[in-house]
């Protein structure tokens, strides 16, 4: 399949991944790191999948439909964590992880 077909995917799984990184980046800043500690597990882990998505949709993957069914798994958990926070880094991150599961449930 066409990479084509899934250009408003792929672009919601970089945004993400982009969110994740500064969210990743900036809550390691806040005073009480251990307070953020699962927010940044689970930013790392959303914008690891995301990254791989995107260039596996790219390539062609004939997995999507299971990548993207996890990929949206891990969006929403970590929107869900980021959702807790009320730190601005967090909840533009919590935003772009639940659209892109939205966007990876389309998928899958």
């Amino acid at each position: 399949m066409s990479h084509e077909q899934y250009a408003s995917t792929i672009q919601a799984l970089h945004a993400c991944m982009e969110a994740c990184n500064h969210c990743y980046d900036a809550c390691l800043k806040e005073e009480d790191m251990q307070m953020m500690a699962e927010c940044i597990r689970l930013d790392r882990e959303c914008a690891d999948i995301c990254g791989y998505l995107e260039q596996a949709l790219v390539r062609g993957t004939p997995f999507a439909k299971e990548l993207a069914s996890v990929c949206a798994t891990i969006c929403e958990a970590c929107g869900n964590e980021c959702k807790k926070h009320a730190h601005d880094h967090c909840q533009q991150c919590a935003d772009a992880c639940f659209t892109c599961a939205e966007a990876c449930r389309a998928i899958a």
